[in-house]
C-alpha cells in the first residue's frame, strides 16, 4: 500500500500569556506521497494585524518560553508575537509616527523601537510598559541591543550613530559621525568593541566603540538596503541593488557575492550557513544554496514588495514583512512537522477544515 504523509496547518487563539497556547484547530490539510515531499509547495502562515507596510522585523534568541518575533510598521504600532507560530502577544503603544526599526534583547525581556516621531523607545517586553525614550533630531530608522543588553545603538536621518547606556539612560550618548546620508541600519558585532552601519551614501562602515572612530569603509555601486550579522557572529550580510554579499566580520573581507533576479531589500542567512533567503521588489521570496548560489526556491506569497526577511534562531522558519501589511512565516524544510505545520500519516486528499467557532483566525495558512 502506498505511504502518504498529510500536512495539517493549525490555528490557535490569540493569548497574551507567554508560553501558553490556545486550543488548536486544523485549518488546512494536505496529503502527499513521501516521494513528493521534496517538491511540496510552501504554505506560509500569514500574520495579520498591521494596517500599513511592515518594514522591519527581528527575532529573539531561544528562551525558556520559546522565541519571539517583533515587527515594525508604518502604522506606528509595533507588535510582539510568538516566533514559531506568529500568535499575537501584544502591541507597543506610544509612538506618534511610523515605526521603522525594531529589536529584542537576547532573552526577549526588552524591546526597542525606532520611529518617525524622532524617538527611539525601550519597552518592557513582558508588561508592554515604556521604560525610556531617547530623543533625536530626525527620523530614527534603526535600533539594536548589545549582546549583554546594556546598550542601545540607533541610526537615523541625522546621519549620526548613537549608543545609549540603558543603565544610565540620562547620560549623554556616544556619537559616531561620518556618514553623509540617511543611516538605514546599524548593528553591534559580536565583538564588544565594534559596530557596523549602512547608509544611503552607498557605504557600509565599521566603527570602534571605544574611540568612536571609523575603522574601515566599504563602498557600493548602490545603496545598501540592509545589514545582518550571522547567528555565530562570523558573517556580515549586505543587500545592495540586485546583489547579496557576504563578508568576514573580523576582517571585512568579502567571502561570497551573488546576483539576485530582483532588486533586493533584505537578506538573511540560515544559522547553519547552508542557505540564505532574500526578498525585494518583485514580491517574491527566494532561497539560495549558500555554497554555490543555486536558486532552490522562489515563491510569490506577498502582494507587494518584500521589505524585510529574517531566519528564526533555530533556523526552522524564516519571516518576511511586506508592503502589503502582512508578516508571513515560511518553512525552511517544507513538509516538516514544526509549529503550526503538522505532518501525519493518512490517505485522504486535500481537505479544508472549518474552525467551527465562526472567528477568522489571526494566523492563517494560505495554499
Amino acid at each position: 500500500m502506498q505511504n502518504y504523509v498529510t500536512i495539517i496547518v493549525f490555528y490557535t487563539f490569540q493569548l497574551r500569556a507567554r508560553g501558553v497556547r490556545g486550543r488548536c484547530f486544523p485549518f488546512f490539510k494536505f496529503t502527499h506521497t513521501k516521494a513528493n515531499m521534496a517538491a511540496l509547495r510552501q504554505t506560509p502562515l500569514t500574520c495579520s494585524g498591521h494596517t500599513r507596510p511592515v518594514v522591519d522585523l527581528a527575532f529573539s534568541k531561544i528562551t525558556p518560553f520559546g522565541y519571539f518575533l517583533i515587527s515594525a510598521c508604518k502604522d506606528g504600532k509595533p507588535m510582539l508575537r510568538q516566533g514559531d507560530t506568529g500568535d499575537w502577544i501584544g502591541t507597543f503603544s506610544g509612538h506618534k509616527g511610523a515605526v521603522w526599526g525594531v529589536a529584542l534583547n537576547s532573552d526577549a525581556t526588552k524591546a526597542a523601537t525606532a520611529a518617525a516621531d524622532f524617538t527611539a523607545k525601550v519597552w518592557d517586553a513582558i508588561s508592554g510598559e515604556e521604560l525610556c525614550t531617547f530623543a533625536h533630531k530626525h527620523i530614527v530608522k534603526s535600533v539594536d541591543f548589545s549582546l549583554d543588553g546594556n546598550y542601545l545603538l540607533t541610526g537615523s536621518n541625522e546621519k549620526v550613530l548613537k549608543i545609549f547606556d540603558l543603565n544610565q539612560p540620562q547620560a549623554e550618548a556616544g556619537n559616531f559621525i561620518g556618514h553623509t546620508s540617511t543611516i538605514r541600519r546599524a548593528v553591534f558585532l559580536h565583538s564588544t568593541n565594534q559596530i557596523v552601519s549602512a547608509a544611503d551614501d552607498k557605504t557600509v562602515r565599521l566603527w570602534d566603540r571605544n574611540t568612536q572612530l571609523e575603522i574601515r569603509r566599504l563602498d557600493f555601486p548602490a545603496n545598501p538596503s540592509t545589514l545582518e550579522v550571522s547567528a555565530n557572529g562570523k558573517l556580515l550580510i549586505v543587500a545592495h541593488g540586485h546583489v547579496v554579499s557576504f563578508y568576514k566580520t573580523d576582517t571585512m573581507e568579502q567571502v561570497k557575492t551573488f546576483t539576485i533576479p530582483t532588486q533586493v531589500n533584505s537578506a538573511s542567512i540560515h544559522p547553519g550557513h547552508t542557505v540564505f533567503v532574500c526578498g525585494g521588489e518583485d514580491f517574491k521570496m527566494y532561497k539560495f544554496d549558500y555554497a554555490n548560489g543555486t536558486e532552490l526556491e522562489s515563491f510569490k506569497g506577498h502582494f507587494g514588495p518584500v521589505h524585510c526577511v529574517r531566519f528564526s534562531p533555530d533556523g526552522e522558519l524564516y519571516a518576511s514583512g511586506s508592503e502589503d501589511g502582512t508578516l508571513r512565516l515560511w518553512q525552511t524544510t517544507v513538509g516538516k512537522t514544526y509549529g503550526l505545520w503538522k505532518c501525519v500519516s493518512g490517505s485522504e486528499t486535500n481537505t479544508a477544515y472549518d474552525t467551527g467557532n465562526g472567528v477568522s483566525p489571526s494566523v492563517k495558512a494560505e495554499a
